[in-house]
């Protein structure tokens, strides 16, 4: 995902979505990509978006850190997650973010 399609393909992606923002030479961000793929957490979809590639996404989901994951749910923003990068925490934290009110997208 890009700047230019982003919220396209987040407005047609079903279910619930992880929306991942990473970096190339970022050392969290590489054992997110590893890790993430082969956790069983309650999402339908992960979604990379490259921190260098997409500075408008950045600018608009207010990244300051990386990795920083949000949680979209059929086209509505649930917010960010603060977790460590575990399946018990991230499941949790998940669940924590479906519970608050849906938002448009940012």
């Amino acid at each position: 995902m890009s700047d230019f399609d982003a919220d396209h393909q987040l407005l047609a992606l079903g279910g619930t979505t992880l929306l991942v923002f990473v970096s190339q030479g970022c050392a969290h961000c590489r054992f997110a990509r590893q890790r993430l793929p082969s956790m069983l957490l309650p999402v339908s979809h992960l979604a990379w978006i490259d921190a260098g590639e997409s500075p408008g996404l950045v600018q608009r989901y207010e990244v300051f850190h990386l990795p920083a994951l949000f949680v979209v749910r059929d086209g509505y923003f649930h917010g960010a997650l603060h977790a460590r990068l575990s399946a018990p925490e991230l499941s949790k934290a998940v669940g924590e973010a479906l519970a608050r009110p849906a938002e448009e997208l940012p």
